[in-house]
């Protein structure tokens, strides 16, 4: 999963949050828990309006406290990011995968619930191969 750096500062009592890879978000939290969740919500936010805009969805850089994406989000990034760099179009992936411009317009839409065989032919269709693997957690009464 993606996930970008943010920086959480004390903003009279509440803790703002923006973020290096994307200068147009600012939210807010009354603690960590709460400002890291609202960071995710405004990163798929900036994220689909830059889709929208076809404007850059930059890789994430390095920082010291992050918000991760959810795992659909991420592949929606990747799928777009590696359109963008290979010059394919949305006309281009509905031609090489046989679909309707509005099913295209579904797997790019951080919104929409896509599911996980679509995403894998369109990252498919574009030469690339969606990997899963899971990680065990610590159990936090371990």
């Amino acid at each position: 999963m993606l996930a970008y750096p943010i920086v959480i500062e004390n903003d009279d009592g509440t803790l703002l949050v923006t973020s290096p890879d994307f200068p147009e978000l600012t939210t807010f939290g009354e603690d960590r828990e709460e400002a890291t969740a609202r960071a995710v919500d405004a990163l798929e936010e900036a994220i689909a309006a830059r889709i929208h805009d076809r404007e850059e969805v930059p890789s994430p850089s390095q920082g010291e406290a992050y918000a991760t994406l959810p795992a659909l989000t991420s592949v929606k990034v990747l799928l777009y990011q590696g359109m963008r760099e290979q010059g394919i179009g949305k006309a281009e992936l509905a031609r090489r995968l046989g679909w309707h411009l509005p099913q295209v317009d579904r797997v790019l839409d951080v919104e929409h619930h896509s599911r996980l065989d679509q995403m894998d032919a369109a990252l498919g269709a574009i030469g690339w191969r969606l990997d899963v693997t899971a990680t065990r957690i610590a159990a936090a009464n371990a």
